[in-house]
């Protein structure tokens, strides 16, 4: 008999990993674009994500519609917890998406009003999705089965905190995709701004993880501490766990190093296992919560009759969407000129 509910948690928790992963590097772009030095140099940046990045999208409707279908007690509880960010989120995909296929067409000062937009739009998105993250880490109030706090509770210094973390996460992400996808002074530009914000993902990423255990105390306690009366481990708890924040400061290690020795490759790579690392820190977090304190995934899920029926569409579907995936990263691999581009 299969586990419906651990099957759709799982193809959700991967789902959003892809995304955040995949489209956490064009967003990435988006962040970085105010920092290049030319016209020309923007639209090699843009054109090295032109061909993927609505593509990278198709993870966050996956993600967020199998939420909706397969566990709608946990949507009908974020989503009026998280109303406001998500919309800014929408507003900010929304405006990168208009700005991208608009700034190709634009000319003179509407080309210098869409580079402004995509920029604004990616920002926007980052920042949204980082109070998103806040908001969820911190914990939505539940009674009976419903939301009860209120309309800002996502709005506070923590939030703000794992929002800075996550822009400048998405800035490493794109920053490694360039100096893999970009040559001569746009790649010595994306080696600087990789490992700038290496240096500032490693500071935020400390910053979070202390404050999440000293203001989430059920987090600390997961993770072996005792902050109740002082400062206590439980190494038996702690030691196996300490393999995922290895498993990020390897990644932060892989980044500097590979970058400093001119590796156009393994930087972005090392990226993503760094991003890898936070969100098995999340799983090992909350597992099995899908709504921080107080609903278990299981609790939430849909009738098995209703998983069912939808993973055997998800079933057929999903092949499909990796299968094109891999093949339009395949089709336009290697580096980006000006003389080349998907827009040419």
């Amino acid at each position: 008999m299969l586990d419906l509910p651990l099957i759709w948690a799982g193809l959700i928790a991967v789902a959003v990993l892809l995304y955040v992963m995949l489209d956490g590097f064009d967003l990435g772009i988006g962040i970085l674009f105010p920092f290049a030095r030319s016209k020309e140099e923007r639209d090699v940046m843009m054109n090295t994500i032109a061909p993927v990045w609505d593509g990278n999208e198709t993870w966050l409707v996956l993600g967020g519609g199998g939420l909706l279908a397969a566990f709608p007690l946990a949507y009908s509880v974020l989503m009026p917890a998280l109303y406001l960010p998500v919309l800014l989120m929408l507003g900010g995909l929304i405006l990168r998406g208009v700005a991208f296929e608009f700034r190709f067409r634009a000319r003179n000062r509407g080309r210098k009003f869409w580079t402004q937009m995509f920029a604004g739009g990616s920002i926007l998105t980052a920042v949204a999705q980082g109070l998103i993250l806040g908001g969820f880490i911190q914990g939505v109030t539940v009674a009976g089965n419903r939301f009860a706090g209120g309309p800002l509770d996502w709005l506070t210094p923590y939030t703000l905190l794992v929002a800075a973390g996550i822009v400048a996460g998405y800035a490493l992400l794109g920053g490694s995709w360039l100096m893999m996808k970009t040559s001569d002074n746009l790649h010595g530009d994306a080696k600087r701004w990789t490992l700038i914000s290496a240096a500032a993902v490693t500071l935020l990423l400390a910053a979070v993880s202390i404050a999440t255990l000293f203001i989430h105390r059920r987090i600390a306690t997961r993770w072996g501490f005792d902050l109740s009366e002082g400062f206590a481990v439980d190494w038996s708890t702690l030691a196996p766990l300490l393999l995922i924040p290895a498993l990020g400061l390897a990644g932060l290690l892989l980044v500097v190093g590979m970058a400093r020795r001119g590796s156009h490759r393994w930087p972005f790579f090392g990226s993503l296992l760094v991003f890898l690392s936070g969100y098995l820190g999340l799983a090992a977090s909350f597992m099995p919560t899908i709504v921080p304190y107080d609903i278990g995934f299981r609790q939430a899920a849909a009738p098995d009759n209703a998983l069912g029926l939808m993973l055997v569409g998800t079933s057929v579907i999903l092949p499909l969407i990796l299968a094109y995936t891999a093949w339009v990263y395949w089709v336009f691999r290697g580096k980006m000129t000006e003389e080349t581009g998907y827009h040419h």
